[in-house]
């Protein structure tokens, strides 16, 4: 039997669109799929806690749980009387650890001297190389308290008075290289001199020198497994690009961003 030779069919328009369309979903399936594995080296450590610092108490903080203190907070009073007078003295201080001879962790202070506080920085605050930042000893608040048989009086100066969910901006050294974190802490501070602190938690970011901003538990960078949707959700406001998607991870972080900054504005 003699076979006749077919001319090969084509495709109609909308069979068309349609292969294409499925393709593309094909392939923003496939990078989401590889950005849903976490980089192993963009990561922020956040442990969240409730630890109240208590008068004349060190309290040791471990930034990274290597078993070495980073920095140490003290809440300290003291007083003096006699038959016609009273004072008390009251004041929260952090001190960074010496790490090697000459380099000390240190805080963001709100002067770039000696003669300013560590800084109580709100959320959403960038931590990193261009801050000021003092070493060693650095006070948050003081407040002081006088009384006579003729009277009294109190006084107080330092940011973190009264104050809830503020951070504290941190550098610190692991293995010989820079990282940045932050403290939150809520503070209250009566007109005795007395304060109730609080530690609701810390974090840092893994990478040597790269910025944290305060509140922040996970990165740009990071995808959590908690939320294996997220890269396949596309935003309402700017839908993600192919040029975006076939970035891969990198893409998703730069839509991510662009995403956020829309957000806030």
């Amino acid at each position: 039997m003699k076979r006749t030779s077919r001319a090969p069919s084509k495709l109609s328009e909308s069979v068309h669109h349609q292969l294409k369309t499925y393709a593309l979903a094909v392939g923003a399936a496939g990078v989401s799929a590889i950005a849903l594995a976490p980089p192993a080296d963009a990561k922020i450590i956040y442990t969240k806690t409730n630890t109240p610092i208590l008068v004349n108490t060190p309290y040791l903080l471990d930034l990274n749980h290597d078993g070495t203190t980073d920095f140490t907070f003290l809440y300290g009073e003291s007083n003096y009387s006699n038959h016609d007078f009273y004072i008390k003295w009251a004041g929260f201080i952090v001190q960074g650890s010496q790490i090697t001879k000459g380099f000390y962790n240190s805080v963001v202070t709100t002067q770039p001297n000696r003669f300013g506080f560590a800084a109580d920085l709100p959320p959403n605050a960038p931590v990193w190389k261009k801050r000021n930042f003092a070493s060693q000893k650095e006070h948050m608040a003081v407040c002081e308290v006088t009384r006579t048989s003729l009277h009294s009086s109190a006084a107080s100066s330092g940011p973190w008075r009264n104050v809830q969910s503020r951070y504290l901006g941190l550098k610190f050294s692991i293995s010989g290289q820079i990282h940045y974190g932050w403290a939150r802490l809520n503070v209250k501070l009566n007109k005795k001199c007395n304060f109730v602190i609080t530690l609701t938690g810390y974090a840092y970011e893994t990478i040597p020198n790269k910025l944290i901003f305060t509140g922040h538990t996970r990165g740009p960078d990071d995808i959590s497994v908690e939320e294996p949707h997220a890269a396949l959700t596309l935003p309402t406001s700017e839908p993600a690009t192919l040029g975006l998607l076939a970035m891969g991870s990198p893409g998703l972080s730069v839509w991510r961003r662009k995403e956020r900054a829309g957000s806030t504005r």
